[in-house]
């Protein structure tokens, strides 16, 4: 059984840090390119960073370019999100992705929500 699960979303003041973490399973997930994507209330779902699966290379949306890092652990099947300087824009759901790096197969997990706030 495929799950996505992400975990570590909570309230944070702006200019804090949270640092998300999204565990896979059922799946080989060294094979997989891993992202995160936030949605805002109102507005679509956006990509954040993503991560190649052997972790070489990274790309991130220029929102977050010098703030947030992606990196991945395969041998404990987890890909992570460390949000430095968080702003009131932050607020979201963040949702972890996995696409196969071998076809179109695709997972994603239920998503966490991080609320940025005073």
């Amino acid at each position: 059984q495929v799950q996505v699960v992400e975990s570590g979303g909570g309230l944070v003041q702006p200019g804090g840090s949270l640092r998300l973490s999204c565990a896979g399973s059922g799946f080989t997930f060294s094979r997989y390119t891993m992202s995160w994507y936030r949605q805002a209330p109102g507005k679509e779902r956006e990509l954040v960073a993503a991560i190649t699966s052997a972790g070489g290379s990274t790309n991130y949306a220029d929102s977050v370019k010098g703030r947030f890092t992606i990196s991945r652990d395969n041998a404990e099947n987890t890909v992570y999100l460390q949000m430095n300087s968080l702003t009131l824009e932050g607020t979201a759901v963040y949702y972890c992705k996995a696409v196969s790096a071998w076809s179109s197969r695709t997972y994603w997990g239920q998503g966490t929500q991080v609320t940025v706030s005073s």
